[in-house]
């Protein structure tokens, strides 16, 4: 049976749906399409380059390196 919300906020735990990269079960594989955008997008913004071969985990990490040096996402 499919968890119901009634549609207050505070039903729903947001921090149990985050988890540490390094956890994932998908993240050895390519980082998604969104994901090799916005990174792309960061990087320009901090005057760096992405690195090639990143996997899922790697980019996301990357992700949040570079939102807190740009101040995006927060």
């Amino acid at each position: 049976m499919a968890e119901q919300s009634n549609g207050r906020r505070g039903d729903v735990n947001p921090d149990a749906a985050v988890k540490d990269p390094d956890e994932w079960v998908t993240g050895d594989e390519p980082p998604t399409a969104a994901q090799e955008s916005y990174l792309h997008t960061l990087a320009r913004e901090a005057g760096e380059e992405v690195p090639e071969g990143l996997t899922k985990a790697e980019a996301s990490r990357r992700i949040d390196e570079l939102q807190a040096e740009t101040g995006r996402g927060r």
